[in-house]
C-alpha cells in the first residue's frame, strides 16, 4: 500500500490506529459507543490500538484542585506533580474503555504510557517523545487483543510520568502509528473532517476529502482547532496516513462507509487538488501585537530585541522591520496573547533600556486570517486578490506574511469573521 493513500478495508488485515477525543469519551455511554466502534473493525479482520483522551473536561479539573491547593505560579518542582495529576485522567479513560470493549467480548488491555514506554524527554507539562517500544504491544495484538494506550503522556529517563501538553492525545497516537507502521491512524473528534474554514463562521464551508499534508500544517499552525500541530508534525517526519472522523456518526454504520468518510490527510497531490487554489480560510484570533519603535538599525538589533524573547520561551509569529529612517528603524511582530503582558514588560523594562529603543507599544485586540492552498504555488494573482477583498470591505492590513503555500495577514480582531466570510466567498470555497 502506499504511504498516505486510503487502503481497502475489505482487501486485507490491517494494523489500525484509533484516537478519541475527550468529547467522543464524555460520558460512560459514549465510552460504549465507542467500544462498539472499535469492536466492529475488530470483527472485520483488523488490529487495532486505541489512543483515548481524558474524559471531556476532565483535564481541566484536575488542574483547578491543583491550583486551588497551589494558587501561585507553579516553579519547577510543582511542574512534575501537575503532570502526575494530569496524567490520571487518561488512566480513566483507558481502563473504562477496556472494561467497555470486554463487555462486548472482545480480549482488551489497558496501559499507561510509562508502561509501553513512551520515552520523552524531562520537559514536564510539554515533554517531546523520544521514542516508543513497542515489543510489549505487538505481543498482545499477536494474541488478538486490542491494545488501549494512555494519549497525552509518556515516561522521562528518571522514571517520571510526564505529559505532552494540550491537545498530546493526537501527538501520541500519530507517534504510535508511527512507530508500528500502521497503515492509518484515525482521528475520531467531534467534527466530521476538515472545513474550507470554521462552520460556525461561515455555514457555506465545505468538508474536504482530502487535503495534502503541507496545507494541514499550514492550517494547524495558523490557527485551525481539527488537529494539534506536533501531531501534523509528526505524521509528516514518518509519513503516516491519518484520517480525521466523527466519533458521532452511528457507531454500526458498514466499515467501508466510515472509513471514507471524513477528511484523509494525503501525501500524494494529485491534479484535482491543484486546481483547487486556496483550499481553506484559517484563522486565529489568539494573538497580540508588540512594535519596538525608534532603534538604531544595525547589524545583530533583531537578535538583541527577540533573543531575550526567546530565551524567555515565548514564541514569535508574524516579524516586521520597517525601512530605516535617520538610522532608526521601527521592529513590530506577533506572539500569543497570553504572552503579551510577559513580552511587554520584558521589553519595556529590559530590551528597550538596552537596545536604546524610543518606545514599546502593544495592541492586544489583533487577529491572523490566512489563506491555504497548494494551489498558490502554481496560480499568481492570489495575493492581490486577498488583498483587493479585504479593501473592498473596509479592512485595513496590518501585518503580511507569506510561504509558498499560503498568506497571512494581521487585522484588527473586530473584523475577523468578516474578513474570513469575504474571502471565502472571493475564492468560491462554497462552490459544490
Amino acid at each position: 500500500m502506499q504511504c498516505g493513500a486510503a487502503f481497502n478495508v475489505q482487501s486485507f488485515m490491517a494494523l489500525i490506529v484509533h484516537k478519541y477525543g475527550g468529547t467522543s469519551m464524555g460520558s460512560t455511554e459514549r465510552i460504549r459507543n465507542v467500544a462498539k466502534r472499535v469492536a466492529k473493525w475488530v470483527r472485520a479482520g483488523h488490529q487495532l490500538v486505541v489512543v483515548p483522551s481524558a474524559m471531556s473536561g476532565e483535564t481541566n479539573r484536575l488542574l483547578g484542585l491543583a491550583k486551588e491547593v497551589s494558587p501561585e505560579k507553579p516553579g519547577p518542582d510543582a511542574l512534575r506533580e501537575l503532570d502526575a495529576i494530569a496524567a490520571t485522567g487518561e488512566q480513566v479513560s483507558v481502563g473504562l474503555l477496556a472494561l467497555a470493549l470486554q463487555a462486548e467480548g472482545m480480549a482488551s488491555v489497558s496501559y499507561g504510557g510509562w508502561q509501553v514506554p513512551i520515552k520523552t524527554d524531562s520537559a514536564f507539562t510539554k515533554a517531546r517523545i523520544v521514542s516508543i517500544d513497542d515489543t510489549r504491544v505487538r505481543a498482545d495484538l499477536a494474541e488478538g487483543k486490542v491494545v488501549i494506550i494512555t494519549g497525552f503522556q509518556g515516561i522521562d529517563p528518571d522514571g517520571n510520568v510526564t505529559t505532552l501538553g494540550r491537545g498530546g492525545s493526537d501527538t501520541s497516537a500519530v507517534a504510535v502509528a508511527a512507530a508500528m507502521k500502521a497503515d492509518e491512524c484515525l482521528i475520531y473528534t467531534d467534527v466530521d473532517g476538515v472545513y474550507t474554514t470554521d462552520p460556525r463562521i461561515v455555514p457555506e464551508a465545505r468538508r474536504l476529502s482530502t487535503i495534502s499534508f503541507e496545507e494541514m500544517l499550514e492550517m494547524a499552525s495558523l490557527g485551525s482547532k481539527v488537529l494539534q500541530i506536533r501531531s501534523v508534525e509528526f505524521a509528516g517526519k514518518y509519513r503516516v496516513p491519518l484520517r480525521v472522523l466523527s466519533s458521532f456518526t452511528p457507531w454500526d454504520i458498514p466499515l467501508d462507509e466510515e472509513s471514507r468518510s471524513g477528511t484523509l490527510i494525503t501525501f500524494e497531490e494529485d491534479e484535482k487538488m491543484e486546481q483547487a487554489v486556496v483550499s481553506g480560510i484559517a484563522f486565529n484570533r489568539d494573538e497580540a501585537k508588540i512594535t519596538v519603535m525608534g532603534v538604531p538599525d544595525k547589524p545583530g538589533i533583531a537578535y538583541q530585541i527577540l533573543g531575550p524573547v526567546a530565551d524567555a520561551n515565548i514564541d514569535i509569529d508574524v516579524i516586521i522591520q520597517n525601512i530605516s529612517h535617520d538610522g532608526k528603524t521601527d521592529f513590530s511582530f506577533t506572539v500569543h496573547r497570553n504572552d503579551y503582558a510577559k513580552t511587554l514588560d520584558l521589553l519595556t523594562n529590559t530590551v528597550a533600556p538596552a537596545t536604546g529603543a524610543a518606545q514599546v507599544m502593544g495592541d492586544p485586540k489583533i487577529c491572523k486570517v490566512s489563506i491555504v492552498g497548494i494551489g498558490m504555488r502554481s496560480h499568481v494573482g492570489v495575493a492581490s486578490t486577498m488583498f483587493r477583498t479585504l479593501s473592498e470591505e473596509g479592512i485595513n492590513i496590518q501585518m503580511i506574511s507569506t510561504s509558498e503555500i499560503k498568506t497571512s495577514v494581521v487585522i484588527d480582531e473586530k473584523y475577523m469573521e468578516l474578513a474570513v466570510r469575504a474571502l471565502h466567498k472571493a475564492f468560491d470555497l462554497d462552490a459544490a
